[in-house]
């Protein structure tokens, strides 16, 4: 390592850290989605789609942190 407190996650934490976002949270916001809108009325087709694409972007949004940079090689590996 380069010894430099850099801010923010590590790219190991992130890494970790967005395993356990779509292995565990992601599920968990699907069942929780679904069971709200199935509290609900049934709406028309078109509009529970339009509901269901919205939320599946609004999931991500705050995570987006992350995910960002996590595909590509540890930048601070030598």
């Amino acid at each position: 390592m380069s010894g430099e407190d850099k801010p923010g996650l590590s790219y190991k934490a992130r890494r970790r850290w967005s395993l356990v976002l779509l292995l565990v949270g992601l599920p968990v916001y699907i069942v929780a989605v679904v069971t709200v809108v199935n509290w609900l009325d049934r709406p028309p087709i078109w509009l529970e789609l339009l509901v269901y694409l919205a939320l599946g972007i609004l999931w991500a949004l705050p995570f987006k942190f992350v995910f960002r940079g996590v595909g590509k090689e540890d930048p601070d590996q030598e």
